[in-house]
């Protein structure tokens, strides 16, 4: 009789024996860039013909949903074993940034996998192709170890519009609802804590992006002749950044503020350490919050951040005082915000203290969300991952960045429960995006136990 320990042995062998890796580098050539599309249609060939085989191979049925408003098409994949058994949900995300061709080391091919050492590299590789590979090679593993059985109903929604903020997921799910009804959503993005500490995390930081215009003349005037009786346009806007952000990072308006960090968030984040590698940006001294660890400032609080400013040409700056200024803010907030009020409350703080000149208006928004921590399939996923790999997983109420978590923990209702497989150093958004292999290797075993255990788990009533 097959064990647990089979299904991981299988789940690691498929990585040993090369297969993974050749399977990825397939899925990684479909040239699925989201924000700037490519002609031929690469999305819908991601789906049909990089997923839909290895879905059918393990019983699953599947079918491709349209887009409601025009973007990339969605994989529904359904595998019914037995109403009686638990159901679980899974996602992914087929699309990814732009190549990047020609900034990558060694001038290394995007649309391929190259493996140096640890490495493996190309686009999708960490964001997601890597993941929800990872996971579907796990659950192929535990598939074949029970004979043709997972023990549990099993269902995935691979969306290709994930890197443009996943405009019409939340109304495809809606009208899914029934299709995608289940007792758990289990799926991976996004980084570990670190390579070396497994890690589950329940939901996501929501963002709000925030423009601040400047707009006083057109073009510039000399800075000799006009300077001290025209206003500066940079100037302002500056100071009105500064009105609402410290030199340490400090938000000023309470509105852009949490609520307090509760007693049992603090408790789950005291046994979390942010510890960048040598190859990964080191935390600054003295920035941020007061009186907060590091991690409860990323994964507990809020941060208001300059994403870009400009004024006049700064690669060839003119003698002369500028007509514009912009800028574009974005506030990175917790669940209990109030962000549907924030960008009217810095307009109305900005008029009142004498940047009446500055238009505020909002851009991009999403909201947060989160699994509470007492769920228990927050111990389930904990111990199940112990059991695999003698480490004791980081649990984080949420990550820094932002998910489309709250289509399946508000829009759905169901316990989220996220475990990456890459890490903070992956580069994912940038040239050299790469995946480990010995985190690789880890995360398959992780996911085959974690697999497994769903089918020795009975349903709640």
């Amino acid at each position: 009789m097959a064990t647990r320990a089979d299904a991981i042995a299988k789940a690691r062998e498929h990585l040993h024996s090369g297969a993974f890796i050749t399977e990825l580098n397939r899925r990684v050539g479909f040239r699925t860039q989201s924000q700037e599309p490519l002609p031929g249609d690469p999305m819908r060939a991601y789906l049909v013909e990089g997923l839909t085989p290895a879905f059918e191979e393990m019983g699953f049925t599947t079918r491709i949903v349209e887009s409601p408003i025009g973007k990339g098409p969605y994989l529904l994949a359904d595998y019914r074993e037995d109403p009686s058994l638990l159901t679980v949900l899974s996602y992914g995300h087929g699309d990814v940034v732009g190549g990047m061709a020609g900034e990558w080391r060694d001038n290394l091919d995007p649309w391929r996998t190259t493996t140096k050492g640890e490495r493996v590299y190309g686009r999708g590789t960490a964001d997601n192709k890597g993941q929800h590979s990872i996971n579907m090679a796990a659950l192929r593993a535990v598939h074949e170890a029970r004979g043709g059985k997972l023990g549990f109903n099993a269902k995935f929604i691979i969306e290709t519009s994930e890197e443009i903020g996943s405009p019409d997921l939340a109304q495809v799910c809606a009208s899914l609802h029934e299709e995608l009804k289940a007792d758990l959503l289990l799926a991976s993005d996004g980084p570990r804590l670190s390579a070396d500490r497994p890690t589950v995390f329940l939901g996501c930081r929501g963002g709000v992006r925030i423009a601040l215009d400047v707009n006083l003349r057109e073009g510039g005037n000399h800075s000799g002749n006009w300077g001290g009786l025209l206003a500066n346009p940079a100037t302002i806007l500056a100071n009105a950044i500064a009105a609402l952000v410290d030199h340490r990072g400090r938000m000023k308006l309470e509105i852009m503020r949490p609520p307090r960090i509760t007693n049992q968030i603090r408790s789950v984040l005291a046994e979390v350490e942010v510890k960048p590698t040598a190859d990964e940006p080191q935390l600054s001294e003295n920035w941020g919050e007061d009186d907060l660890s590091a991690a409860e400032r990323v994964y507990a609080w809020n941060t208001l951040e300059v994403l870009a400013m400009s004024s006049g040409n700064i690669e060839e700056p003119a003698n002369a005082i500028p007509g514009r200024a912009r800028a574009v803010l974005q506030l990175r907030f917790v669940v209990g915000t109030e962000y549907e009020k924030v960008v009217d409350a810095v307009r109305d703080y900005l008029h009142a203290n004498g940047f009446a000149m500055i238009d505020v208006t909002g851009q991009q928004r999403f909201g947060a969300s989160r699994t509470d921590v007492d769920s228990p399939w927050v111990n389930w996923a904990a111990n199940s991952i112990r059991k695999t790999t003698g480490k004791s997983p980081a649990i984080l109420p949420n990550i820094g960045g932002s998910l489309p978590n709250g289509v399946f923990a508000e829009g759905l209702g169901l316990p989220t429960i996220w475990v990456p497989h890459s890490y903070p150093g992956c580069s994912q958004h940038a040239p050299d995006e790469h995946i480990l292999l010995p985190l690789t290797e880890e995360a398959l075993a992780i996911m085959a136990g974690l697999f497994w255990d769903l089918g020795e788990t009975p349903r709640k009533s």
